[in-house]
């Protein structure tokens, strides 16, 4: 059954969640205990949204809303939506060659820098059998 490629995951980085009102989806996750350590803006379909890595302890969420064009969609759904898994990687670089050189289907033809956290970070996304997005992030 295996064929496991050669990729050092390190740990699950982050839970994504496209919410419809990030104050209150903030205020929910601090209820249960997790805090603000990180937000930021980011383009998205000609619009600005924003991001926000919820932790406690070693786990994060990362809430995001989009800009108000892209809200419909999450509006729509009555069960929630979580939007990807994120991979902890140390080498990004090394992550997308070996992902690429494996065969899945990788989403973006290279890694993405996002100015988050201090340094920023570079993620790729790929797809599994059911279309679930696996992301796999490197913090700079």
């Amino acid at each position: 059954m295996s064929n496991a490629i050669n990729l050092k995951i390190n740990a699950i980085q982050h839970i994504g969640i496209p919410v419809t009102n990030l104050a209150a989806s903030q205020l929910f996750y601090g209820r249960l205990g997790f805090s603000n350590v990180m937000e930021a803006p980011f383009n998205d379909n000609g619009g600005t949204g924003t991001c926000v890595m919820m932790q406690r302890d070693n786990m994060i969420m990362e809430l995001y809303q989009l800009p108000e064009a892209g809200l419909a969609q999450i509006r729509s759904r009555s069960n929630g939506h979580i939007d990807h898994v994120a991979f902890d990687v140390s080498d990004i670089d090394e992550a997308f060659k070996v992902i690429s050189d494996a065969g899945f289907n990788v989403l973006e033809p290279q890694p993405v820098f996002l100015q988050f956290w201090k340094n920023g970070c570079k993620y790729f996304n790929i797809t599994g059998p059911d279309g679930e997005r696996l992301e796999f992030n490197q913090v700079l």
